[in-house]
Order: structure tokens, then sequence, then C-alpha cells
């Protein structure tokens, strides 16, 4: 199993490919400054379909290149907050202004996958559980993220989307959520490590391993100095390493094969 985390600057977009070679797709921002555009490495790399797309957040910066995705891949199963309709949600961006290509695409897949698939794909050796709050309770996209812990062998990762202190403190009260979040090695900061995602108390149930970035730039201390100080730290070369950003580090992959331990690695 394999997860590559994309530099797509401020945005997000996690791949996943798992032993039987199913794919998974955590979000599709794309990154303006490269041109980088995941529906072209997908394609570029062999990638035929894509058997679940997991829409972590409601904003443009996680679905920017959901056109072109949508346009060059079949897309089997897709997985979002259900709790808001296809109308409550363009309700909700339009207060904000114009509705964006990505969130155009998202709402009208939304109005035709209605469905459960009856034979869904399998991705073998992954535990998957997902956690949201529910609209009207929550009326900010941000705190309407859809939480996803991945599970695999050795490697527990959690992918938070956007999600703010708020969110977090009434996820909290979720036993299931709190289980998941012990089991945590693999941290992806929430809203890009920025100060409105970082709660401290996630961390009296979560000791990672490791925290990962996805940003373009630094705007908070917390994307420096408040996440290392919750990571154990894994090895890296002479020493250790806490955090890594794709701001720094490119992209980030997360890859374990049976017999062996997790290894990541950056670049490419």
């Amino acid at each position: 199993m394999e997860i590559r985390i994309f530099d797509v600057a401020h945005g997000f977009c996690a791949y996943v490919i798992a032993d039987n070679g199913n794919v998974m797709l955590i979000d599709c921002g794309h990154n303006d400054q490269t041109g980088f555009r995941p529906s072209n490495y997908l394609t570029a790399n062999g990638c035929t379909g894509i058997e679940r797309l997991i829409i972590s957040n409601y904003d443009e910066d996680h679905l920017s290149d959901l056109p072109n995705i949508r346009q060059r891949l079949p897309i089997q199963i897709l997985r979002r907050n259900k709790s808001i309709t296809a109308d409550e949600l363009r309700n909700l961006k339009l207060r904000a202004g114009p509705i964006q290509p990505g969130m155009v695409t998202l709402l009208d897949m939304i109005t035709t996958y209605t469905s459960d698939v009856i034979n869904p794909p399998d991705f073998p050796g992954i535990e998957l559980a997902t956690f949201s709050n529910s609209y009207p309770t929550f009326q900010d996209t941000n705190n309407l993220s859809l939480v996803t812990f991945l599970h695999y062998r050795n490697i527990h990762i959690i992918f938070p989307g956007d999600l703010e202190k708020a969110g977090w403190r009434e996820l909290l009260n979720q036993q299931s959520f709190v289980e998941h979040l012990r089991r945590v090695s693999l941290f992806v900061a929430s809203h890009h490590g920025r100060e409105s995602g970082y709660y401290a108390e996630i961390f009296d149930y979560c000791h990672p391993e490791l925290v990962i970035i996805s940003d373009e730039s630094i705007q908070y201390e917390t994307q420096e100095t408040e996440y290392q100080r919750h990571a154990g730290g894994i090895r890296w070369g002479d020493g250790h390493r806490y955090v890594l950003t794709t701001r720094n580090d490119g992209m980030i992959t997360i890859r374990q094969r049976e017999g062996e331990n997790p290894q990541v690695s950056t670049g490419g």
C-alpha cells in the first residue's frame, strides 16, 4: 500500500494505491505555481480509474482539479459529508461569492452519486473510518470537513480536511472517534497547519510519530513549532524529523510492503 501526498500549494490531494491496484483519491487540489495537476499525474502514471473519491472539505483548494479528473477518469464511489444536500451546499457557497468550477462539478456529482454501490471495490488490508459534524449544527465548510482515518498494517494516518477548533471539540464527544485518534501515527495537520485548525487537546489522545503539512507558505507559528512538540519523530538520515511539509519537501510518500516496516520519503 502506498500513499502519495502531492505538493498542491495551499490545497490538498492524496493518492492511495491499494495492494490490488485499486485507487483512492482524497481531495483534488492543484498547484498553480508549478502547473501540477493530479489529473495529469494520475493518467501519466497508468491510473485508469478512481475506485473511491473522498472529499474532505467543500472549498475550492480541495476541489480545483475535479472537473479534469471527472472528465478523464471514471469515479466509482463518492464519499463526503452527506448531512448537507446539494441545494444547501450551493446556497452556503453562494454567500461567499460565485461558485467556482470544482464546486460546480461536485454539486453535479452529488445529484448523480445517490445510490450505494452493491459490491464496492476492495482495498485489501485497509481499514477506513470517516467522521463529520452535521449541518445545520455547523454552517461553515471547515467544520463540516469529513475526517478520514486510514489504517494499514503499521500505518495509521488521519486526514482531517480543514476542521477547526469547534469541530474538533464536537467530534471528541464520540468515543469511536477518540479510539481511532489514539491509533494515529501519522497526523496530517488540519487546515494546512494554520492556527484555526490547531486544537491542542487532540494530543491528549493522539501521539503521532510525524506531522504532515500541506501548504504553500508559513503564516502561523503552528506551522513551525506547535505541531513539532506533539510528534515523537522518525529516523531521517543521521537525525530525526518531526514535521514534513509539501512546501519544503515536495511530494510525501508513505508506503509499506508485506514483511517490511513503513517507509516515508520525499520528492519525486
